[in-house]
């Protein structure tokens, strides 16, 4: 019979196995750079951002902004304190509101970061995203790598406003070279706002848990008229079939769902029918 682990024992041994995981890749990271360097070139490797702030080195944190703020034992830091907290999120929504009032028409693309540019993806979305901004239409990502970077790229390319709301995230790069206007947010839920909010239509590229997630995010808030209907395109037919079939199988053949919630989304691989759903929400001047 396995011996059971206490709650205190098993946290022990996931800040153990944080640590360790965090000291690899410090180790790693320098070690990389240090293979790089040339003349004064720094060393204290790939840089960590945190809000407005940059660390890098054993500057580093342990856990993330967020990881903090779902802890279960109060910090000793009077910062990590709820109040203070909610005065942090606070000024997120307000420096988002800032900079984004005046955006105009946008359209939010989504996929995954991990596609790389010799994907067909990574050009189709380049393409929907200059096509987009050819239009005067924003183009607003999660500023990251991949199919962010691609429509951030065709967005700038075309001489559009190309938009990257980026998030604090271990050991993930900053924001890539083809957004024009970026902010970067360490609370998830502050940067969800800002992509529903400022968007007339999204176009969700292939992509995994995050693209998943920011999907069905959008889909719970138009079935549940928390918004105005948006405009919802699956781009990738062959990418996006199992999950179709599943919508429509288990979940509406068990009432899990309605028969008009299916129409909240559609599934293409044109560029023109992609670009004129998402848009059909945008009032013309």
């Amino acid at each position: 019979m396995a011996k059971k682990i206490t709650k205190k024992q098993a946290k022990k041994a996931t800040e153990a196995a944080v640590e360790s995981a965090l000291e690899k890749y410090l180790s790693s990271t320098l070690n990389a750079d240090e293979e790089k360097q040339t003349g004064d070139a720094s060393p204290l490797g790939t840089p960590y951002r945190r809000g407005s702030v940059t660390l890098r080195g054993k500057m580093v944190p342990r856990y993330s902004t967020t990881g903090k703020l779902i802890s279960e034992e109060p910090g000793t830091d009077w910062r990590d304190a709820d109040p203070w907290r909610a005065l942090r999120i606070q000024s997120e929504f307000v420096d988002g509101f800032d900079a984004l009032a005046k955006l105009g028409p946008a359209v939010s693309i989504f996929g995954s970061a991990r596609t790389e540019p010799t994907d067909p993806y990574y050009e189709h979305a380049m393409q929907i995203a200059g096509k987009l901004a050819n239009r005067d239409i924003a183009v607003i990502t999660g500023g990251g790598p991949g199919i962010m970077e691609a429509a951030n790229r065709g967005a700038a390319l075309a001489g559009g406003t190309s938009v990257g709301l980026s998030i604090e995230l271990p050991f993930e790069e900053t924001t890539n070279d083809w957004v024009n206007l970026g902010i970067e947010f360490r609370y998830f839920f502050v940067r969800k706002t800002m992509f529903v909010k400022y968007s007339s239509g999204a176009i969700f590229f292939p992509g995994g848990y995050g693209t998943l997630d920011e999907m069905f995010e959008v889909l719970v808030l138009a079935q549940t008229h928390k918004i105005e209907t948006m405009p919802i395109v699956l781009f990738g037919t062959e990418y996006w079939q199992d999950l179709i079939k599943w919508i429509k199988g288990p979940l509406l053949d068990q009432n899990m769902i309605s028969e008009s919630d299916i129409g909240l989304f559609t599934v293409t691989d044109s560029h023109e029918e992609a670009i004129r759903i998402a848009t059909s929400g945008i009032k013309s001047k």
